[in-house]
């Protein structure tokens, strides 16, 4: 019998849906709360509805995980599909209770298919792009042993760098980890951060966005001098630059690059504006 391995990741992942389908890869949703309104990520609410009602809202949204349910249907979807093995890939557990959901639902299905859950210690397209390369894999025939392994070796060398237009968001979810110094930051500086060690913490800080979007594209030159990068992606919520960013990121690197916007569970925390790349560093 041959293997057919499938993915499952969470919607903080900010895979475009064109790429989603494409790949066969499997989305759980978080919730986004607006007060005591819940929504589904990505089935009640698309991040273009989702900006939209942060500008009408007085409240920040908040966010929630999935239940270990969403997950078990998910599986149960996949296995029906005819898959003999799934890896459920998920935002860092340092920042979401979504991968204990996932553990939960893979032990009670542990008996009826072979179930990975795999801690990507990353975010928004640092997750997406972990997915994107195991779920190349899967379709190309590797086994379970091998897309595991894959995702634990992508999640070792991914790198996030954002830059933030707002701290107002980060500092009311309380996602911030070791970004907390940079809450006592003047109003003018534009703040960077790094997802480091499963976290968020501190990248830098500069005083214009200008320099702020310099400074990713240096991390980026300086990563491909040592030790080197690929598959980079750029992610952005709602940024109205982006375009000029793209075309500075061009004239330092020539590959593929994918543009992931920023979705509802990460842009309730990092906020509008937020523009930021994501690679990998070569061993």
């Amino acid at each position: 019998m041959t293997s057919s391995v499938r993915i499952i990741t969470d919607s903080a992942c900010d895979l475009p849906d064109a790429l989603v389908q494409q790949l066969g890869i499997e989305v759980v949703p978080l919730f986004i709360r607006f007060g005591d309104d819940e929504l589904i990520d990505r089935e009640q609410l698309t991040t273009s509805q989702f900006w939209e009602r942060c500008s009408t809202e007085s409240d920040l949204p908040t966010t929630a995980a999935p239940s270990p349910g969403r997950f078990k249907e998910s599986i149960e979807r996949l296995k029906g599909e005819g898959a003999t093995g799934v890896v459920i890939i998920n935002l860092s557990s340092a920042m979401s209770g979504t991968m204990q959901s996932a553990e939960v639902a893979a032990a009670e299905l542990k008996e009826s298919l072979d179930i990975r859950v795999v801690d990507s210690r990353t975010v928004t397209m640092g997750l997406g792009s972990i997915v994107i390369a195991c779920a190349r894999a899967a379709q190309g025939g590797s086994s379970i042993d091998e897309v595991e392994a894959m995702a634990h070796d992508l999640a070792s060398r991914s790198k996030v760098w954002g830059a933030l237009d707002t701290l107002e968001n980060l500092r009311k979810g309380g996602r911030i980890g070791g970004a907390k110094a940079m809450l006592g930051s003047v109003l003018s500086v534009k703040p960077i951060i790094e997802v480091r060690d499963g976290s968020v913490q501190e990248g830098g800080k500069v005083r214009t966005r200008s320099k702020a979007l310099t400074f990713l594209v240096d991390k980026v030159r300086e990563a491909m001098i040592h030790p080197g990068i690929s598959q980079l992606s750029v992610l952005t919520a709602a940024s109205s630059d982006v375009d000029a960013f793209m075309a500075q990121l061009k004239t330092v690197y020539e590959g593929e690059i994918i543009v992931g916007e920023i979705g509802a569970v990460v842009g309730s925390h990092a906020g509008r504006g937020t523009i930021g790349v994501a690679y990998f560093e070569n061993r």
